[in-house]
């Protein structure tokens, strides 16, 4: 799951996406909420952790590399925005414990590929939350990797980076594997870094499941942004999934 040196060019290749969109999405779901501690698990570069702070909320920065953290926590002293960030595995969180909300953005969720993995992970998320508590989180909708990423080889050009991404299709359903090269431009010279990632995106009563088992409740389902319930079709982008800790 370690991005290792396409940390440093994360945010420019990553400069179109949707970061105030998940924001304001979060904002939305949580309504008129007590809400103070916010825990972005897979938190990246800190784009989103960044903008929850700004908007009032104390943030813990979570992410399985080092690279990523160093990046982020670079960004946040720049903008004198106090933030606090670890370096841990989402399977083996520790040590964390009254969050309000979790929230886990930009498919971090289909990185953790294997079910029981998955089980590990909301299970420490739960352990996290305050009674009450919520976990957010998005995947790929399967139509969409089905139709739009397998197979498929993709491409950009910037002034000063490129990149080339291979997607092949893995034995599973939903599963992929992402070859990528890139190209970062330093002193009149292109220095090239390979990246190789493994993604699974499963169906929604896969994830509904394990929540429930876990002992999530109030599980809701949308699309795309969308606050409307369930508003599912087969071509949803990203899904998303709202539960509450059981009060018991």
């Amino acid at each position: 799951m370690a991005y290792q040196q396409m940390a440093y060019l994360y945010d420019k290749l990553m400069s179109d996406a949707p970061y105030d969109e998940w924001v304001e999405f979060t904002l939305q779901l949580l309504g008129n909420r007590n809400v103070r501690y916010i825990a972005d698990l897979g938190c990246g570069t800190g784009e989103i952790s960044l903008r929850l702070k700004k908007a009032g909320f104390e943030v813990v920065g979570i992410d399985n590399s080092s690279d990523m953290l160093t990046y982020a926590e670079h960004k946040a002293r720049n903008e004198n925005v106090p933030i606090q960030w670890l370096h841990q595995d989402l399977r083996e969180l520790s040590g964390i414990n009254g969050i309000d909300v979790a929230v886990s953005y930009c498919d971090v969720i289909n990185y953790i590929t294997e079910e029981q993995d998955i089980r590990e992970v909301f299970n420490k998320t739960y352990e996290m939350l305050t009674s009450e508590g919520i976990f957010i989180f998005d995947i790929h909708a399967l139509s969409h990797v089905e139709s739009h990423y397998v197979n498929q080889t993709f491409a950009d050009v910037l002034e000063d980076a490129a990149y080339i991404w291979y997607c092949t299709e893995g034995e599973a359903q939903g599963e992929m594997y992402h070859d990528l090269t890139f190209f970062a431009l330093d002193d009149g010279k292109y220095n090239r870094f390979d990246e190789y990632h493994h993604q699974r995106t499963y169906p929604i009563p896969f994830y509904k499941k394990l929540l429930q088992d876990t002992g999530f409740q109030n599980i809701k389902v949308f699309a795309d942004f969308s606050l409307k319930q369930n508003n599912l079709s087969e071509d949803n982008k990203r899904i998303f999934f709202f539960a509450e800790k059981s009060k018991g």
